[in-house]
Parts: structure tokens; C-alpha cells; sequence
């Protein structure tokens, strides 16, 4: 194989790993010594430089680690760092060496390379600035000591070649992690919600659905599944059911249609459960590649709030915690007190310091203000 062979083969290789590394953070991980191997140097870094002054360092060789009681000299000189200020005036994404942007004479008696760039046996660079995304310079170094001799245009081919793949790599990487970031957060609220959440298609199969969906069907709700596909046991709110799926389906692909997207559905002796439907817009992102539906269900009956929420949300005792939850629950002050097995003057007491601790005057609004608490999110009992 020639040695052109060999080089193209090499760099190949390292674009491929900068592609594997947008989609895993952990593979860039010894990067930067494959990058100074494929230039012959003995260090490289990759890092961005933010608006602010922020400097992350994304990737280098181990030589240019430092030791915890090192770390704020590193930073002060990577901040201070004399070759990016001159890159970024050079030209974003142009290729430069050492030799560019500053005379040896100038070189040698700054501040940069007596304190920083000598003590890490430092002295020939070639690289790039390039913009990193959210207003940061990406930066782009490989180095050499002064004895293996400069940078050419061989050298400057070679990066000519990397960079735009390494820029579009961690562009790739970012949107990647905003959105997991995203997808995390859905996830996280959809599990917390407390409301049955479904996603459906044109013809209400159930796509997706979340805990509180699941415990909807596991349950005696008036909802069940029947070959995949969401339904309501009564057959004429089935029907409207689905009419209004069909409708915010019809939204959600660019086709708005009059909206009538929320309902009752009953249940002999138990509270109604009540449900809306709203348009999912295709994101494009993973598998939500269609227009759906999201059906969203609540069950009074199975809104539940945590007490340990709701003492540290108001001071409450676990006494009180339990009676504000039982209020907020439906329960009258009368019911509370039967069920507990309290007297009534007991729950007064207890209802006179819970409207204290919530800073209310009558029940109606303290128990307003419990129900609609963050207390309903908190999964804990």
C-alpha cells in the first residue's frame, strides 16, 4: 500500500470516530492523541471558547493534563491563549500555523509561551478556530516541540481535511444532546403528569402512552385496548372518541379542522373521568415521524398528592399532610374526621392551622391551592 494510500486510510478512519463520537459523547475519549499520531505530533487539543469567557476543554492529549492544584494556571492560559486570539482574527475555519499569526521573536518573549507553552515543551502549532454553536469559538490545536521542526502544507492539507468534518461532528453532537435533553424532560413530566396521556394515530392504535395511561387501562376506567386500538367501552363516546382523534390528526398534518376536543365520560356510581384531544405534530426526530394525537384522560379518583410534598411545601405536620390531601381529594371536613376516626373539633384544629401554614382564609381556597400544587407531581408517598 503507498504511503498516500496509508494517509487517506488514516484519516478516513479519524473522520469516521469524529461521526461515532456526535452520537457518543464517551468516544472522543483519546481522540486527540490519533490526531496529533496522524500530523506526527506530540499534542492536540480540541476545546471551545464561549462568549463569556468560559473555556471547555473537549479533548486532548495527556500531556496536556494538570494536576487539580494546576488547574486554575491552566485555565488562566488556555482563557489568555495567544494563538486563538490571533486565529479568530485571522479567519474563522482557516487553517494556520504558529508561523501565521506570530513572529518567533514575538513568540518567545510572551507571556503564553514563557509560563505555559514551554513548560508543556510546546512551540510549533497547526489548527483552525471555527464557530462551536451558542456563540463559542471552537478551537482546533496540534503541536510540536521546537526539535521536530514546523508546521508545512502538507500539515495544513491534512487539517484542511479534518476540520470540517470535526466541525459538522460536534454540531451533530450538540443538537444530538439538546435533543436527549428534550426527549428526557417529555419523559420525565409524562411520568409525573397526573393524567392518562396517549398517543395515537389516525385511527386511534395506541403509538405511545405513559404510566398513567397504563394504570387507565390496567384499571376499571371505562377505557381498554382492543387490537392495538384505543377505546371507550361506551360505544357512542367511542365514536366521538375517535372523531376527535381524526380531527386533531387533521391539525396536526397542516389541515386545521373546527375543534371539538374535550368530553365526559361517564361511569356508574364513580366520578367521570374527563378527556381532551390535541394535535401531535410530527417531529421529525426518532420515530415520531407522522402526525398524531395526544389523548389526555383524567381520573379524579386517582389524583393522588404526595404528603412528604406537601410537608415540605408548607410546614405541615404528617397529621395535617394527611387531612390537606384528604380535602383536596373531594372529601368534606365531616368525611375527613369519620374516616380518620378524629372528632370534629380535632379537624377544626387541624383545619385552622392548615389555612395558618397555606397563608388562606377559607377551605375552598386552601384546598384549591394543595390540589393544584406541585405536591400532585411529586412521586413520592
Amino acid at each position: 500500500m503507498s504511503s498516500s494510500h496509508a494517509f487517506d486510510h488514516r484519516l478516513s478512519g479519524l473522520i469516521g470516530r469524529f461521526y461515532d463520537a456526535a452520537a457518543d459523547n464517551a468516544l472522543w475519549a483519546g481522540m486527540a492523541d490519533d490526531v496529533a499520531g496522524s500530523l506526527e505530533s506530540t499534542s492536540a487539543v480540541l476545546k471551545l471558547h464561549g462568549a463569556d469567557d468560559t473555556v471547555q476543554l473537549l479533548e486532548s492529549t495527556v500531556n496536556l493534563h494538570v494536576s487539580d492544584r494546576q488547574q486554575s494556571w491552566a485555565t488562566h492560559w488556555h482563557r489568555q491563549d495567544l494563538w486563538v486570539e490571533r486565529a479568530a482574527s485571522f479567519g474563522v475555519s482557516r487553517v494556520v500555523t504558529d508561523h501565521d499569526l506570530v513572529s518567533p521573536i514575538e513568540q518567545r518573549k510572551s507571556g503564553f509561551y514563557q509560563e505555559w507553552l514551554r513548560e508543556l515543551d510546546i512551540h510549533h502549532m497547526v489548527g483552525a478556530v471555527f464557530p462551536g454553536g451558542n456563540g463559542a469559538l471552537g478551537v482546533l490545536g496540534v503541536h510540536r516541540p521546537e526539535r521536530a521542526g514546523a508546521y508545512d502544507d502538507t500539515d495544513r492539507h491534512k487539517v484542511s481535511i479534518l476540520l470540517p468534518h470535526l466541525q459538522r461532528a460536534i454540531w451533530l453532537g450538540q443538537q444530538l444532546a439538546i435533543t436527549a435533553a428534550r426527549q428526557a424532560v417529555t419523559e420525565e413530566v409524562l411520568a409525573r403528569i397526573d393524567a392518562g396521556v396517549f398517543a395515537v394515530d389516525v385511527r386511534c392504535r395506541i403509538m405511545s402512552l405513559n404510566a398513567g395511561g397504563e394504570a387507565l387501562l390496567d384499571g376499571a376506567s371505562g377505557l381498554a385496548v382492543s387490537h392495538g386500538r384505543l377505546r371507550l367501552q361506551d360505544g357512542l363516546l367511542d365514536q366521538c372518541m375517535a372523531q376527535m382523534v381524526q380531527t386533531s390528526v387533521s391539525t396536526a398534518s397542516g389541515h386545521p379542522v373546527p375543534p371539538g376536543a374535550a368530553m365526559v365520560v361517564p361511569r356508574d356510581g364513580r366520578l367521570p373521568l374527563t378527556m381532551i384531544v390535541t394535535p401531535l405534530r410530527p417531529s421529525g426526530i426518532g420515530t415520531q415521524t407522522q402526525p398524531l394525537a395526544l389523548v389526555i384522560v383524567r381520573d379524579p379518583e386517582a389524583a393522588t398528592l404526595s404528603t412528604t410534598g406537601l410537608r415540605e411545601l408548607f410546614g405541615f405536620t404528617r397529621s395535617e399532610a394527611v387531612i390537606a390531601r384528604d380535602l383536596a381529594s373531594g372529601l368534606s371536613l365531616d368525611d375527613v374526621a369519620e374516616q380518620r376516626g378524629i372528632g370534629a373539633a380535632t379537624a377544626r384544629s387541624h383545619l385552622k392551622r392548615i389555612l395558618s401554614k397555606t397563608n388562606t382564609h377559607r377551605q375552598a381556597e386552601a384546598v384549591a391551592l394543595i390540589a393544584r400544587s406541585v405536591a400532585a407531581l411529586d412521586q413520592r408517598t
